[in-house]
């Protein structure tokens, strides 16, 4: 957070204390705009430990778009287990949305996360039955989506096929009904 710029005290005007900006104060603090101070116990070099920080942003905003995004605000937890399976569940969600940003980069894509999710969530495959037949038929992927699989070694299943068709199932058989007296009880009604 930036102070404001240093004032000093003018001379009076109609009885009232007036301010005006010193500037030999703020060419002084203006030699620190834009540098920051990190301190770490950490084992690695300034600009490490810089993009470490800047990282943080990422971490932080994941946390906000997570619990907008399922409408999760806020969240109570009972017990400390709870609140360390949340940190896990969204830091695993990190760690996907970076290897995700990782293969998407290789690819030459920047896209959009929102457009990306929703094109993830239009990709749906659907079992049609036609003339006694299953088919599965999968809806048409994204040039992005196609991009990110193919990169991901992930191959998409066919556009159209047909499942196996599951094995003929005979149905048990019954034994064969009794005649005659039905059997004794060994208890008395």
């Amino acid at each position: 957070m930036r102070l404001p710029p240093p004032l000093r005290k003018c001379a009076a005007t109609k009885g009232q204390p007036a301010f005006e900006i010193d500037a030999g104060k703020l060419a002084e603090e203006a030699r620190f705009d834009g540098v920051f101070v990190l301190r770490t116990n950490a084992h690695v070099t300034p600009l490490q430990a810089v993009l470490r920080y800047r990282e943080l942003l990422q971490v932080e905003n994941l946390f906000q778009r997570a619990k907008a995004a399922m409408r999760t605000r806020p969240i109570f937890h009972s017990c400390d287990a709870a609140i360390r399976g949340h940190v896990f569940c969204s830091f695993l969600a990190l760690i996907v949305q970076k290897h995700l940003d990782d293969l998407l980069r290789e690819a030459g894509i920047k896209p959009e996360w929102k457009l990306l999710l929703r094109d993830l969530d239009r990709l749906t495959q659907t079992t049609i039955r036609h003339n006694g037949a299953d088919w599965r038929v999968r809806s048409d992927a994204s040039p992005t989506i196609a991009a990110l699989f193919k990169h991901a070694r992930i191959a998409l299943p066919p556009r159209a096929h047909q499942p196996r068709p599951p094995p003929e199932v005979t149905p048990p058989k019954r034994a064969p009904k009794r005649r005659g007296r039905p059997p004794r009880s060994a208890t008395p009604p």
